[in-house]
């Protein structure tokens, strides 16, 4: 049998080849079928949902038998070279037209020229000098993306400019042939049109508070000055100065298509220029627009302007010709009209939401144009990082204090200092608001509720009366939740310890640099000289509030009472500050306090390979056991105290016999000794 099994099996053998190839080539006849099948429907789904794009233009005949070519985008609006000569019986003339149309084809080639001038009015092309015409470019196409002109040069500024006037760029736009100078008899409003359009701008200055010396006296002229500019301010508004930036970019929007003008966003319609004629559709309703030209100013930065007056004579100049997608288009034109209103309400006084100032887009715009590409990209995706691990460093805080049952390890009077420190830096932050960002303020914000927070879970706060002969009535007083163990009672001792050494070395620091910054800095008043003086101190020497901690670690031996997740939250949000430091605006010193917490860091880090933790079990502090909850918890950790208690002797039952009873730490088995 055996044998007769192994003759059967060899034909069987050798037949499974070929099947196995033919199992083979059908499955790959089945892939191409499938792939074949998938590209047919994904083409069908396409001609049902996408149709084909339609030409931009056509070739039509008018009432007059003339050939005319006109847009096929223009909807239930006729194109503009069909329309009525007259209104339909019983229509009536809108003044505000509601639907509106391209006058011409999208892909047409037009014909530009700009000009520049003092003067909003139109003057003749002809009369322009030379050196004002500064561009003339054929034979562009609208909707040409890879068609691209620009031009280089310098101008002479008119005086007129010099003394706060306003340089105009005159743009002519025009088919391809056609003539472009309103002022020219040959001139014809269907095939060209002129815009005036400001290339300097109106924006209002900051009020700049001057420093000075505080032992030098007061400088009545100074004094004079400020108070005649603060009248100005109140009685005749912001004081505004005319900027220019060099580059200028004209945008061409294609595939704009119809659009209801009443509806059109006012960051659209600002660029919008309806036919010159005044001339509406059979029904009175409708119009039709010329081309958009988007004068770009999105990416011109106030840090890379120049401010006008009589001493600028020459101004350089470039302008780039290009065609713009209409999502970008609208898209920018909206976030700086939105950043420009914002500052024209912030120059007036009155209040932005989240308390900005028309500023923030600015920096953003800084920030993407100045900063190398990938530091860019670390930054944005290390700025996601950082909220999430500041978050979790947050709730990781709180959810520590509200388990702590003691006081064992930590520094009251660190916390205290802590909640000082920062409120001074916040202080100093609001009074340097112009070069802090507002991510800066609300996490330090937060920082200070939370540390007033820990300060009630570890001691009672009241509100006492004072002793007798006190100025104030009463005092504010912390006292000790509970009676005290012999650890808790080392814990408020070393840290008394280590604060007596930390007045002793801060002290006289603090002192000298308050000297310093008085004999030889400038400040704006007493107040910003006082903030100064302290936030200097917290930035230098602000690392001493954690040497308390690091101290009573060193005395117990234990790093089991810190917060192990928070800390390692906030270490790691101190590296990702360090990049931060090079990429958000921040006053310098706050930029310096960044790289200070790292030796904070690497202290710690020592400390908890020395004083190692065993998270298998209650410690003695009443933390831990991580891996138990509820009943577990509590039972390993009365396990943990019984073991040290003297076996318990019961009486001698009935019945002659005794019993023993151990104690509970013996039934358990022996506990394991803990380092930390």
């Amino acid at each position: 049998m055996p044998q007769g099994n192994a003759v059967a099996a060899r034909p069987a053998g050798q037949a499974a080849a070929p099947a196995e190839e033919q199992a083979g080539g059908s499955s790959f006849m089945w892939k191409i079928g499938s792939a074949v099948g998938m590209y047919m429907l994904v083409q069908l789904l396409t001609k049902q949902f996408m149709p084909a794009s339609t030409p931009a233009k056509a070739t039509v005949s008018t009432a007059d038998g003339n050939t005319v070519t006109v847009p096929v985008t223009t909807g239930d609006v006729p194109p503009y070279l069909l329309r009525p000569k007259q209104l339909d019986e019983g229509a009536t003339y809108n003044q505000i037209p509601q639907k509106i149309a391209p006058i011409w084809p999208e892909d047409s080639y037009l014909d530009i020229t700009v000009t520049l001038s003092p003067s909003f009015a139109l003057t003749p092309i002809k009369d322009t000098p030379e050196d004002y015409v500064v561009l003339q470019e054929k034979n562009f196409k609208v909707g040409n993306y890879s068609d691209k002109r620009s031009i280089d040069t310098t101008i002479n500024v008119p005086p007129a400019v010099q003394n706060n006037g306003t340089l105009w760029g005159h743009v002519y736009v025009g088919l391809t042939g056609a003539s472009l100078d309103p002022t020219d008899p040959a001139f014809d409003p269907a095939s060209a049109y002129h815009f005036a359009h400001p290339l300097t701008q109106y924006i209002a200055k900051k009020k700049v508070v001057k420093n000075r010396s505080l032992l030098a006296g007061k400088n009545e002229t100074q004094d004079q000055e400020d108070a005649k500019l603060r009248e100005e301010i109140q009685t005749t508004g912001p004081i505004v100065g005319s900027y220019y930036h060099p580059n200028t970019s004209l945008s061409f929007i294609p595939s704009t298509g119809v659009m209801v003008y009443p509806q059109t966003h006012p960051a659209v319609r600002q660029f919008l220029h309806l036919e010159a004629t005044g001339a509406r559709d059979g029904s009175g309703q409708n119009s039709w627009y010329y081309p958009i030209i988007f004068v770009n100013t999105f990416w011109q930065l106030k840090s890379h302007m120049t401010v006008l007056n009589e001493t600028v004579k020459t101004l350089p100049l470039h302008i780039d010709l290009d065609n713009l997608a209409n999502w970008k288009f609208t898209t920018m034109a909206s976030i700086e009209l939105s950043s420009r209103e914002s500052a024209r309400q912030a120059a007036y006084g009155n209040p932005m939401p989240g308390g900005g100032d028309g500023s923030e887009i600015e920096m953003v715009k800084e920030i993407l144009m100045d900063t190398n590409p990938i530091l860019l990209g670390i930054t944005i995706v290390v700025s996601v990082l950082h909220i999430i691990l500041e978050t979790l460093a947050f709730g990781s805080d709180i959810a520590h204090y509200r388990k702590k049952k003691d006081n064992v390890g930590i520094s009251v009077r660190s916390i205290l200092a802590n909640v000082f420190m920062q409120t001074v830096i916040f202080l100093y932050l609001i009074d340097q608001s112009q070069n802090t960002s507002w991510m800066i303020l609300g996490s330090q914000g937060i920082g200070i509720v939370i540390e007033l927070w820990k300060i009630t879970t570890v001691v009672n706060v009241r509100l006492r009366p004072a002793p007798p002969g006190s100025i104030i009535p009463y005092r504010v007083s912390f006292e000790d939740k509970h009676k005290l163990s012999d650890t808790e009672e080392k814990t408020k001792e070393y840290d008394e310890i280590a604060f007596k050494y930390m007045y002793i070395a801060g002290v006289p620091l603090l002192l000298a640099y308050a000297v310093y910054s008085l004999i030889y800095d400038t400040h704006k008043s007493w107040y910003s000289y006082i903030l100064a003086t302290l936030v200097g101190s917290v930035y230098a020497y602000g690392f001493l509030m954690m040497v308390p901690s690091l101290y009573i670690n060193y005395r117990l031996k234990s790093v089991a009472h810190m917060p192990g997740k928070a800390m390692v939250y906030k270490f790691l949000n101190t590296f990702i500050d360090d990049l931060f430091a090079f990429t958000i605006k921040m006053p310098f010193l706050h930029r310096l306090s960044t790289f200070r917490d790292d030796i904070i860091f690497f202290v710690y880090i020592y400390q908890r390979w020395a004083y190692k933790v065993d998270y298998t079990r209650v410690n003695e502090f009443g933390q831990g056991g991580d891996e138990v909850e509820g009943e577990k918890g509590v039972e390993s950790e009365k396990k943990a105290e019984g073991a040290g208690l003297p076996p318990a002797v019961v009486p001698a039952v009935s019945g002659g016999e005794e019993v023993k009873a151990k104690a509970t730490g013996v039934e358990g088995g022996k506990a394991k000794r803990r380092r930390g």
